[in-house]
């Protein structure tokens, strides 16, 4: 075994599972839902082509993802215009995160397949995460285990502003 414990997280199942039942997409589902259930739904901000999705699994503060409205398995499947537009909201991503947590830096980037560690793999989506210095502390070094200083819904609420003002 890898020598790390269990943390048993058994609402997570129902994740999983979605992410892999015929028309089970995460990210299909939350989008088309609207915009009058977009805090339910952790989603901060619609583009006209992709939108930013706090992530419910985050591995920081402030873990957002950037996925397009159509749902293709890979970056080469999206037209021009959307992988721009992916770009593009990863920028605001940075600057809003920047004015609202203040991290010392972030880590982009995107798992394409299932092979690469995509939790939903037939949905391109890309992550970024904020860093700060010194966020790795003992708690995933001696028990792997995370703890997240705010709850998501805080963070939202934070981070949903200045996403509303950078849209106008």
């Amino acid at each position: 075994m890898s020598g790390f414990e269990i943390l048993w997280s058994p609402w997570r199942m129902q994740y999983i599972q979605a992410a892999r039942e015929p028309g089970g997409c995460i990210f299909c589902e939350k989008a088309g839902q609207g915009a009058a259930r977009d805090r339910e739904n952790l989603i901060l901000y619609r583009g006209a082509r992709a939108f930013v999705i706090m992530n419910l699994y985050p591995y920081n503060p402030g873990h957002l993802m950037v996925a397009p409205y159509d749902h293709r398995p890979n970056l080469t499947d999206l037209t021009p215009e959307v992988r721009c537009e992916l770009i593009e909201l990863l920028n605001l991503c940075v600057k809003v995160l920047a004015e609202a947590m203040r991290p010392d830096g972030y880590n982009l980037g995107g798992n394409i397949g299932r092979v690469s560690g995509a939790g939903v793999a037939d949905h391109v989506h890309l992550h970024i995460v904020p860093r700060w210095e010194g966020d790795t502390n003992f708690m995933p070094i001696l028990s792997h285990t995370r703890v997240m200083p705010e709850g998501l819904l805080t963070t939202y609420d934070r981070l949903r502003p200045l996403f509303e003002a950078a849209g106008s």
